[in-house]
């Protein structure tokens, strides 16, 4: 175990929790703080934080993606890779098993919301540990260039088109007033905390995070996959413990099909590395879906591919499905964001922004000398405890940054 998650653990044991990361800190700044001053240096280590990019380095970047989707794959392929989903993750899980990914042990440096806070804690700190996290990202995280052009063009310009996009639901209503409906037992009703993980895979998050949960009794992790195979993994594992943790396969783009527990109920929800595998057409419903799980004041955590990022620079032509959206050799898809398409994707949904942040990174091949520039995108986004017509107002008026 991680020094890290010791460390963690340390504190849960104490009832303490350390403050929650707030984006514009230095030199603690979440996404790591190894900064490269000295360019004679840049093969010290295998990776760089916080990497600003140059003009020449972001002109190449664009110049690259539009070559490799110059050629589309062609329509009846992609029909195949959409309703066949499940079947082509299943065998990249039946050739890997749980030995491709790494274990996420950064989890709780980046995400400490996973844990949950007692209310003495919080009123000793001064205010809700949410509030910590500033909406704003810190400066020293910059933004693409194309990202204002491409929300401002997106957004369009008539008041009707600005409300059908940013047209949020209201949480106002008699029955979220009332809070999640009275239900027979389900697993984890005896919880106080819980936590969905979705897309869980082999389980790359569910076992840090349970490791961690198993000095907090009254948690409990909800974990779920489309690929049967990734649950029966996670299910095959010693550490894998049925009175703290329930891995059920669930499709979460099938809105028939139903959650093993109610609705309104969840205090953190993570998708990380998932949302980039759905067909975009299909992403703000999965949105949408999510939000509805989650109990006012609840979280969720999110982190995916950036736009420009090295994995997207090395497709190939004719692996393009649209715009920014590839399929892998082996049938998996991949969708790369920018932070504009992130916020407004969780804001329609209902959700308020508390962080979304592109992280730039160096990872350099220190045999091979090689460098390749990753981008990833990262947000917070919590649903309000209760939604009034100012607020919408407020979000309308309100310009993008």
């Amino acid at each position: 175990m991680s020094v890290i998650w010791r460390s963690y653990i340390c504190n849960v044991r104490l009832r303490k929790v350390p403050h929650r990361c707030q984006s514009g800190s230095h030199p603690v700044a979440p996404l790591g703080s190894r900064i490269l001053t000295d360019p004679a240096k840049i093969f010290e280590h295998n990776m760089w934080d916080h990497m600003q990019w140059s003009k020449e380095e972001e002109a190449a970047a664009r110049k690259k993606v539009e070559e490799n989707s110059a050629v589309r794959v062609i329509q009846e392929e992609q029909v195949k890779y959409e309703s066949e989903a499940s079947k082509y993750w299943d065998t990249f899980y039946k050739i890997h098993k749980s030995k491709f990914f790494k274990n996420r042990n950064w989890l709780l440096r980046e995400f400490p919301e996973i844990l949950p806070v007692d209310k003495e804690t919080e009123e000793k700190m001064g205010e809700p540990l949410w509030d910590l996290v500033e909406t704003d990202a810190a400066n020293c995280f910059s933004k693409m260039p194309e990202e204002k052009n491409y929300y401002e063009k997106s957004s369009g310009s008539s008041d009707d088109q600005s409300k059908r996009e940013f047209d949020r639901p209201s949480l106002d209503s008699e029955e979220d007033r009332k809070g999640p409906p009275k239900t027979e037992l389900f697993p984890g009703s005896d919880a106080t905390f819980r936590i969905l993980e979705v897309g869980c895979g082999a389980g790359n998050s569910v076992f840090p995070i349970l490791n961690t949960l198993q000095n907090i009794p009254e948690s409990f992790l909800y974990c779920c996959d489309f690929a049967s195979g990734a649950v029966e993994l996670i299910k095959s594992q010693s550490s894998y413990r049925a009175a703290q943790c329930s891995a059920f396969v669930h499709d979460v783009c099938d809105d028939s099909s139903p959650y093993p527990f109610p609705d309104g109920i969840l205090d953190v929800v993570l998708l990380v590395f998932v949302l980039s595998s759905i067909h975009p057409d299909r992403m703000q419903g999965v949105v949408n879906r999510l939000s509805k799980l989650l109990k006012p004041g609840g979280m969720l955590l999110f982190r995916d591919y950036g736009r420009y990022d090295n994995t997207q620079l090395r497709f190939k032509k004719g692996h393009c499905l649209s715009e920014n959206f590839y399929v892998r050799g082996d049938g998996t898809r991949a969708y790369f964001f920018t932070k504009g398409e992130v916020h407004r994707m969780f804001c329609k949904a209902g959700l308020d922004e508390k962080q979304n942040l592109v992280d730039r990174r160096l990872q350099v091949n220190r045999k091979k000398q090689v460098k390749m520039h990753r981008v990833w995108v990262q947000g917070k986004f919590q649903k309000p405890s209760h939604w009034t017509q100012n607020s919408s107002k407020l979000l309308f008026s309100t310009p993008f940054s």
